[in-house]
């Protein structure tokens, strides 16, 4: 498997945990969103992957090349295509949960932050930037702050780690990029913290991806 990838990409990021706690070997292709214009926006990147976004996971199967991308979809096929552990409950109720958590993050908060949505805020609205992403991280973060005090154990739900808290670190790692105060949600920082010590979680942290760039 190779997985087109930005260090910094919270999206990037959720993809790399979910093929690290799966324990799935990839080779890293790095595409820097802002060197040469955004290499994303090369044309053959736009031919892996026309939406010009990472991630993009690409491997074989059955003999076929296959590209993916969007951070949902390429989960749920790593759930599918390997089974434990599993990242998503069995009973209906609490895996709805656990998509609901998901899609607050996913749908809710960080399509209102990414680069592409930045960069027009900054260059076509002449707004600040920072401040529109800074609010959409408070909106969301306050309400997932709420909903994860129903489900809550060590990680978002009860006690084993779920696509919830894939989501769920990137997202805060975002939040203090655009200077958001995360001491309202002391819940979502108890779960960080506990997330913080797996390996998994250790080894996809952008910090330490082959194209990270130095503080």
């Amino acid at each position: 498997m190779k997985l087109y990838s930005y260090w910094r990409s919270t999206s990037s990021w959720r993809v790399r945990l979910g093929l690290s706690l799966k324990g799935v070997a990839y080779s890293y292709e790095p595409i820097h969103l802002l060197k040469d214009g955004g290499q994303q926006n090369s044309e053959a990147y736009r031919a892996i992957n026309p939406m010009r976004t990472v991630p993009t996971l690409e491997f074989e199967e059955g003999g076929v090349l296959v590209r993916l991308s969007q951070s949902v979809a390429i989960l749920e096929y790593l759930e599918e295509r390997y089974r434990t552990p599993a990242l998503l409950p069995a009973e209906p109720l609490p895996r709805a949960r656990v998509r609901m958590l998901v899609e607050m993050v996913n749908s809710g908060i960080q399509p209102l932050q990414n680069t592409s949505v930045a960069q027009y805020v900054k260059n076509e609205l002449k707004a600040d930037e920072k401040a529109f992403a800074a609010h959409w991280n408070v909106r969301g973060l306050t309400a997932l702050e709420a909903a994860v005090k129903e489900t809550a154990g060590t990680y978002c739900l009860g006690e084993t780690v779920s696509l919830a808290d894939i989501y769920l670190v990137p997202q805060l790692y975002g939040a203090r990029r655009y200077g958001v105060d995360l001491t309202p949600y002391p819940t979502l920082l108890r779960i960080e913290a506990a997330c913080e010590k797996l390996p998994a979680f250790q080894a996809a942290h952008p910090d330490r991806q082959p194209d990270a760039v130095p503080a």
